[in-house]
């Protein structure tokens, strides 16, 4: 039954009111003609409701007609101003132009006009969607920022000033460098050479990180990681370093002289390396895991064993973690 108030309603709001209810039925359909056709009724019957426009973008968006249901939304505005329409539904307009030059990847615009519905009303998925496109937008212009020409233009610059010793200034190099080619192994360890120089050692080390994360198969990335650990006094984690950079070439001096170095550094005290290796909770629950310690048996009896258990992941991470608390050794 109608209420008393859509009763007393002039008979064109009536029966706009009735093509919009006939809109709707035929949009949760997806039959997306019939609904537009029906909405266009409604604005016919009554073209000083907002809600019809907001309709009419909406079909417009789901048509992927996002330049047609921006043109909607702010006809939407437009009315809904001149007949003090509820802020929401101006600010739920606001909201689809956003979200529609989202889809034609146009952040800059959909900001705005989010920032626009926000002005309106507060929601907290409007703000979301702000944080996103504002993401998206620092992300474009990171993307349009790299020229990998430039980066070596940059990088010639920042290895002229470390020859000089001028450290500081190489790092600024280096820096603008990563930012012209980020995915460039090399870059990092370049920086972190410098960050060493300058005894940035937390630095360097988040740089050589980055480095053998984009490329393993560098080895001067993990001897740098190595070397700086070192300096941390972080024996175990230094060992482990040089032991990545020997799986890349047994015979590099350089990680040779590293690994045996920590060797003896970790291994000076044994007493020592295993109080503090049972002091760690994650080693006691390793070696009281029985399946471990049948694989450490056997590692014992037979060390080619270990390249068999290192193919199993979980395995794997458990033999690292004693190889760098010292309890026990591969090499």
């Amino acid at each position: 039954m109608a209420s008393k108030e859509e009763e007393n309603l002039p008979e064109n709001k009536k029966l706009a009111r009735k093509e919009k209810e006939l809109g709707n039925e035929a949009y949760k359909k997806k039959d997306f003609a019939t609904a537009l056709s029906h909405y266009n009724a409604a604005v016919q019957q009554d073209p000083t409701d907002i809600t019809f426009h907001n309709n009419i973008a909406a079909v417009y968006f789901e048509q992927k007609e996002f330049q047609k249901c921006i043109a909607e939304c702010e006809k939407a505005v437009e009315v809904g101003r001149e007949n003090r329409a509820d802020y929401k539904l101006i600010a739920k307009a606001f909201t689809r132009i956003g979200n529609a030059y989202r889809k034609m990847e146009d952040y800059k615009s959909a900001k705005t006009y989010f920032e626009k519905s926000l002005s309106e009303h507060r929601t907290p998925d409007v703000k979301a969607l702000l944080s996103d496109t504002e993401k998206k937008i620092k992300e474009q212009e990171r993307l349009a920022y790299i020229n990998p020409a430039k980066a070596e233009e940059e990088k010639e610059k920042g290895n002229e000033f470390f020859k000089k010793g001028d450290y500081s200034a190489a790092v600024k190099h280096y820096t603008e460098a990563i930012q012209r080619n980020p995915e460039d192994a090399k870059l990092y360890s370049n920086r972190a050479a410098c960050y060493t120089k300058l005894a940035a050692f937390d630095l360097g080390l988040k740089d050589c990180d980055t480095c053998v994360k984009l490329d393993e198969t560098f080895i001067k990335g993990w001897i740098r990681k190595g070397k700086i650990l070192q300096v941390m006094q972080k024996p175990s984690e230094a060992h482990t370093a040089y032991q990545k950079a020997l799986e890349i070439d047994p015979n590099n001096a350089e990680a040779l002289e590293g690994y045996r170095a920590c060797t003896m550094a970790v291994h000076s005290d044994p007493k020592e390396v295993w109080k503090k290796a049972m002091n760690d909770p994650e080693v006691q629950q390793i070696l009281k895991d029985p399946a471990m310690r049948l694989i450490l048996e056997q590692m014992q009896n037979d060390p080619k064993a270990v390249q068999e258990h290192l193919k199993n992941p979980q395995v794997a991470s458990k033999i690292q973690k004693l190889l760098e608390s010292g309890i026990i050794q591969i090499y």
